[in-house]
């Protein structure tokens, strides 16, 4: 998938936050940065948003991704020396849980910064 120009944004604004700060912070000083500069750069958004997780018809639990972008985006962030395998497969479980095409996967804890997008296998993915 090419990157919208929302992702770019996002992307943008994180490339900005990882410029100024280097990376060996918290997860949640980077998310509160990030939170900073995409107010700066008019990006709608809310954190820590609330999704319920069922199983079948019933609740098993409540989960807070980092970002939820302009309703259609999910950003999950990571503070961590590089991405691995479950960091994916986290992120992948959160834009299928919240129902959302795609989303994005950010890293600040590398010395540059990581991100990749994540794609819903329950929605049809654009010609490369």
């Amino acid at each position: 998938m090419e990157k919208d120009e929302l992702t770019y944004g996002i992307i943008g604004c994180a490339m900005k936050v990882h410029r100024t700060l280097g990376n060996g912070f918290q997860e949640l000083i980077y998310q509160r940065c990030l939170a900073i500069e995409l107010n700066k750069a008019g990006i709608n958004f809310k954190r820590e948003l609330e999704q319920t997780i069922y199983y079948g018809d019933r609740v098993v639990g409540i989960r807070r991704a980092d970002f939820v972008v302009e309703g259609r985006l999910i950003v999950e962030l990571k503070a961590v020396i590089n991405l691995e395998d479950a960091h994916l497969a986290q992120a992948k479980n959160y834009v299928v849980a919240y129902d959302f095409a795609h989303g994005l996967l950010i890293n600040f804890g590398a010395k540059s910064l990581q991100y990749k997008l994540i794609f819903n296998p329950r929605y049809p993915q654009p010609p490369n």
